[in-house]
């Protein structure tokens, strides 16, 4: 398309609002694609059809996608094998012997501060904390939904916040090539001004403090206080799998080594140094170094056969198939979106007739929109930066403040982004349907995001 219309925000609205609307989630994002298509090469109804099919398969093509795909299924079978080998019973039990998580809301605590210790990476952070909390919450009947909230909120937040992982390398990147003279103390600056990154966060602590549950959050929680967690009546419930007896030593080392794979494998792709890394490849190489450490452990302690472990496996990567589908989708959907120009439109909408203390307003909004519609906080980055910074130097302004609108404002439209893809793995982490997840995490993401709007708006005027 030449001219950029609203017509471009067309097929990640329709996606988004046919998949909260219908819960069919893969009808919904294959609809936004199909209309994608046809807006973009006007080829007809039948063959934007055949050109959809092919912008489907195309994600696979390329490397950095194709591995983030793999390690969705990598991390089911992770999982399924930490169930299997009573590594999570051991975990849960060693819990109840230190009386510390002794109530649902301990549980949740912990759940939050593995999110906070964790920074390495989004989705190591997400799949860390569901897989030693979730047993935990169906013990003590705190809905899934909770969990996946939780452990959502305490990921890319944190990430953005303790930039000593490749969230930081990205954004560095960035800046420096926009010829920012210091990027390394443009970027820590912008650190305390990140409000919604600061909002998310102290939003869970207080959740969890005063147990609250706007909306569709309270009837998740009474579901799961009278039993049912996913339509699966828990009460009474254990958390043995099978013949394996509980293992701390079965949850601790696989993790250990997946949190120590990651910074490791930023630091070798990156030749020696970790923000040059890749976080595609770092990730998906501690998934794998997690899941043979798991299996190591669980043929050493002859738990299972080679055959018994390899079936596990699959079944562990079935389980995952429908959320890869889904992942798969959302980015088909985040390209055709960029292709169309959905983020220069949005962008483009910012006048310049905007007041100079709404700017960093504005640009925090712009990069929601943009975030939600394309479900990718770092391609909101990748658009929007390029445009804070020049605007940010013209004015003579500290360039931080326009970085930290751009960054909260990613984060703010991902977070809330039923395609984003920290949302699915948040869903998968947590067991929960994706859905349920996006529908009781975004009361709590609206608040966080008027919140640092209203604070954006105060540093315009005491800054600018």
């Amino acid at each position: 398309m030449n001219d950029l219309t609203w017509i471009t925000l067309l097929p990640p609205f329709i996606a988004i609002g046919l998949a909260l609307l219908t819960r069919q989630v893969y009808l919904a994002l294959f609809a936004g694609i199909w209309l994608g298509f046809f807006l973009l090469n006007h080829s007809g109804f039948f063959p934007s059809l055949a050109e959809a099919l092919d912008g489907v398969l195309a994600v696979l093509a390329n490397p950095g996608d194709a591995r983030v795909v793999v390690f969705t299924l990598v991390i089911g079978a992770f999982i399924v094998t930490l169930e299997r080998c009573g590594a999570v019973s051991g975990f849960v039990s060693f819990l109840e012997r230190s009386r510390w998580v002794t109530n649902g809301r301990r549980a949740q605590w912990m759940a939050w501060l593995v999110g906070i210790v964790i920074f390495i990476e989004s989705n190591i952070t997400v799949l860390v904390a569901g897989t030693v909390s979730r047993p935990l919450f169906d013990r003590f009947r705190i809905s899934r939904e909770k969990l996946a909230y939780i452990i959502d909120s305490t990921s890319a937040p944190i990430c953005m916040l303790i930039p000593l992982n490749a969230w930081g390398a990205f954004n560095l990147g960035l800046l420096d090539g926009l010829g920012v003279g210091n990027p390394l103390a443009v970027l820590l600056a912008s650190i305390p001004l990140n409000l919604y990154a600061i909002c998310a966060v102290a939003m869970t602590a207080f959740t969890i403090n005063r147990n609250y549950n706007p909306g569709p959050m309270a009837a998740a929680e009474a579901r799961t206080a009278a039993g049912d967690v996913d339509g699966v009546d828990i009460s009474g419930s254990g958390d043995e799998h099978g013949k394996a007896k509980p293992r701390l030593l079965n949850m601790l080392l696989p993790v250990l080594v997946l949190i120590l794979a990651m910074p490791t494998g930023l630091w070798i792709t990156g030749n020696g140094e970790i923000f040059a890394g890749s976080g595609s490849t770092s990730v998906l190489w501690a998934s794998l170094a997690a899941l043979a450490a798991v299996s190591v452990l669980v043929l050493f302690q002859r738990v299972m056969t080679l055959d018994e472990l390899s079936h596990t496996w699959m079944e562990g990567a079935g389980r995952m198939l429908p959320l890869a589908v889904i992942l798969v989708l959302a980015l088909a959907l985040g390209g055709i979106s960029q292709a169309l120009g959905t983020g220069e439109y949005v962008a483009g909408m910012v006048g310049d007739s905007i007041p100079l203390f709404l700017l960093p307003l504005s640009i925090f909004l712009v990069s929601a929109v943009i975030a939600f519609s394309v479900g990718s906080s770092w391609g909101t980055f990748s658009i929007m930066l390029p445009i804070a910074i020049p605007v940010a130097t013209a004015l003579g302004a500290e360039p931080a403040l326009f970085v930290a609108a751009v960054l909260s404002g990613g984060i703010f439209g991902d977070h809330s982004s039923p395609i984003s893809d920290t949302t699915i793995v948040s869903s998968l982490a947590s067991g929960t349907e994706h859905i349920d997840h996006v529908r009781t995490q975004l009361p709590y993401a609206l608040r966080a995001g008027a919140i640092s709007a209203v604070g954006f708006v105060a540093l315009g005027v005491m800054m600018l």
